[in-house]
């Protein structure tokens, strides 16, 4: 059976950390590609303003390119929102077709408060999760187990270097005047600095 890979984020901005991640994943589960996929309007981050979709969009295009087994998907960006992890996968794996077994990247936090997405059971049932841990984060199997029966059998822990890199971080850093290099691919740091994202007014972070 065909393997693929599902990336989710808002990749505001896409960093080291993802991309390591995405290679990892690719190479120890054998997979054809890993498709990264930017979120447009995710209801866990209502409360936190995004960059343009076509800034985060353009980053990861620029962080990705030159891979052959990586490939960015739009499928969140060119539907109305909110958007849930669970229509996404399913609108990708319609087109991907039954023979096309997924496997959803996410970081150790994000497996620890799965039960309080939406629909977790039906997206256990539809893709696999690739979990990366996290430093100062603990998964609860048993507990974890209660609430979604089975989740044990559905998850790949994937033991690799842990690099503790957070976009809000790396936003941070850049009104701080603080130093990026080496966090993100040398192209996103130049179209940071290009387009003054991260900077000033949040009005300004929306121009091209």
């Amino acid at each position: 059976m065909d393997r693929m890979g599902v990336f989710g984020g808002t990749f505001d901005p896409i960093h080291i950390g993802h991309l390591v991640l995405a290679e990892e994943a690719w190479f120890e589960l054998g997979l054809r590609k890993v498709l990264f996929v930017p979120a447009g309007d995710p209801p866990h981050k209502s409360h936190r303003y995004l960059t343009p979709g076509f800034h985060r969009e353009a980053m990861v295009r620029l962080a990705i390119g030159g891979n052959p087994h990586f490939e960015i998907d739009r499928t969140d960006l060119e539907r109305p929102g909110p958007h849930y992890a669970v229509d996404m996968v399913r609108i990708i794996r319609s087109r991907l077709g039954e023979d096309t077994e997924i496997y959803f990247l996410v970081g150790l936090d994000s497996l620890i408060d799965l039960p309080r997405w939406y629909k977790p059971q039906e997206l256990l049932k539809i893709c696999r999760f690739v979990a990366l841990s996290r430093p100062g984060y603990r998964l609860d199997w048993d507990e974890l187990e209660t609430v979604l029966p089975g989740v044990r059998e559905r998850v790949h822990l994937l033991n690799m270097p842990e690099l503790e890199i957070a976009s809000h971080v790396l936003q941070q850093r850049v009104r701080e005047g603080r130093p990026i290099r080496y966090q993100v691919p040398r192209t996103v740091e130049e179209y940071i600095r290009k387009h003054n994202l991260y900077l000033g007014s949040r009005r300004s972070e929306g121009k091209g």
